[in-house]
């Protein structure tokens, strides 16, 4: 069996990687001896502040009201020609639903495009959305080496 090589990812390549937005795992920390409690969502990046937008359901009986507050890790990956690579980022969760319009981080919010995926068994306008930002603490990226 060969061994895995990666290295990090140029910021460039990072960029590429995350785009305007995609998909990826968002994982909320839980109590100690507890598996991480871990969602697919799409979210929307802004190169220029390198924070990353999510457009969250509160469905009823949804367990993320428990543990929004908690730090997350966002991670998305693709593979490519060369292999490999993936972006991780760490931080917590800010909620913009309630801020002013006008604020800087309502604004750059809306000039971003969230991919929308439709996993719900009924239309979205009977869910409640939020929406939040992860200004991250830590942002790297890695690649496979051949």
């Amino acid at each position: 069996m060969s061994s895995l090589r990666w290295v990090h990812l140029t910021d460039e390549e990072r960029v590429d990687l995350l785009g305007t937005g995609g998909i990826g795992v968002l994982s909320f920390s839980t109590e100690p001896g507890e598996p991480p409690a871990s969602l697919p969502v799409s979210y929307g990046y802004d190169s220029g502040t390198d924070c990353l937008y999510f457009r969250l359901s509160f469905p009823p009986g949804s367990s993320k009201e428990t543990i929004i507050d908690n730090p997350v890790s966002l991670v998305t990956y693709d593979e490519v020609n060369e292999g490999w690579h993936s972006v991780v980022a760490t931080g917590r969760l800010e909620e913009l639903t309630d801020l002013p319009y006008e604020s800087v981080a309502v604004q750059r919010m809306w000039a971003i495009e969230i991919p929308t995926v439709d996993v719900f068994d009924r239309p979205r306008s009977e869910i409640e959305f939020h929406d939040f930002r992860l200004d991250p603490d830590s942002l790297t990226g890695r690649k496979s080496v051949s």
